[in-house]
């Protein structure tokens, strides 16, 4: 699930003068996204690389890819618009980009905050599985994660795990309890093209086994008011989702894309000492949704 760019690839992109991105609403541009790949597509292995990547997201037993952009970063920079342009380019040949934020770019920092919630995306906890937007009726098909800077100390491991192979061991009780609407999580206020509030949810949307979402985020076992057997059902679900996990260090440059119908993702606590790390320097990724085009089934 790790993939290199082909040198020669890297050679041409490094130089490559791409447009500045465009958006429609919350979205890219059919414009941007078109030139981007009229541009692209003339470059040694690009396609090649591009199928590499739709394959590792969409096929059986795939749902994420970490594409190797460290080399790009390094030449670039992360804080260079070309290096996001590129990035940006990759990401529209798997869905469309979008920002589900009005507030927020289409690229949103993540970065460390030592006195927010511990176990929030932006804490120095750890962060369990879950998708992102769970109670969205039309979450993103795909998020993505850019690492600008690991954790300078060492800790902060991406977790995912295979969320329809974790259901599948489940027993058929469990997984009935699951598919019913009594799940709670999040606030919902101030989104674009995410759909409608879904509350209460189920965790099992009904769709056949294998395919779907499945709509978790451990969070809810603690901010939620469940039922003794709807809590213990999806306690057996976090769990089955930690013994079936993977994890790795993102390196600077690293592009995360999970396809949220498949996999469930989360971070390892940070490494203690996070105070003493100048903000400048802590841990810094990039998110960007990813939304596939209807009548496309490439996330399925």
């Amino acid at each position: 699930m790790f993939i290199d760019i082909p040198s020669e690839l890297e050679a041409t992109l490094i130089a490559f003068p791409l447009p500045t991105r465009k958006l429609d609403g919350a979205f890219l541009a059919t414009s941007t996204m078109e030139r981007y790949r009229t541009q692209l597509t003339a470059t040694p292995r690009f396609e090649e690389t591009a199928a590499t990547l739709r394959h590792a997201l969409t096929e059986d037993g795939g749902g994420y890819a970490v594409l190797r952009l460290g080399n790009l970063a390094k030449v670039l920079g992360t804080d260079d618009d070309r290096f996001l342009r590129l990035a940006t380019a990759f990401a529209a040949e798997v869905a469309v980009p979008f920002s589900p934020f009005p507030r927020w770019p289409l690229w949103k920092d993540i970065g460390v905050k030592v006195e927010k919630d511990p176990y929030k995306s932006s804490g120095i906890g750890y962060n369990a599985f879950h998708m992102d937007l769970v109670n969205a009726t039309l979450p993103p098909d795909y998020t993505t994660l850019l690492c600008v800077r690991p954790d300078p100390l060492g800790g902060g491991l991406s977790i995912l795990s295979d969320a329809h192979a974790a259901v599948a061991r489940l027993s058929e009780v469990s997984r009935a309890l699951l598919a019913e609407p009594a799940y709670h999580y999040g606030t919902f206020f101030d989104l674009f093209s995410v759909g409608e509030e879904y509350k209460p949810f189920p965790v099992l949307d009904g769709s056949d086994p294998g395919e779907g979402f499945v709509r978790f985020t451990a969070k809810m076992l603690e901010r939620s008011e469940l039922g003794q057997a709807h809590a213990d059902a999806a306690r057996e679900l976090a769990e089955e989702l930690v013994r079936g996990q993977v994890s790795f260090m993102l390196q600077p440059g690293d592009y995360l894309i999970v396809n949220q119908r498949r996999f469930l993702h989360g971070r390892e606590a940070l490494h203690s000492g996070q105070e003493t790390v100048p903000v400048s320097e802590r841990r810094l990724l990039l998110q960007l949704f990813l939304r596939v085009k209807v009548g496309d089934g490439s996330a399925a």
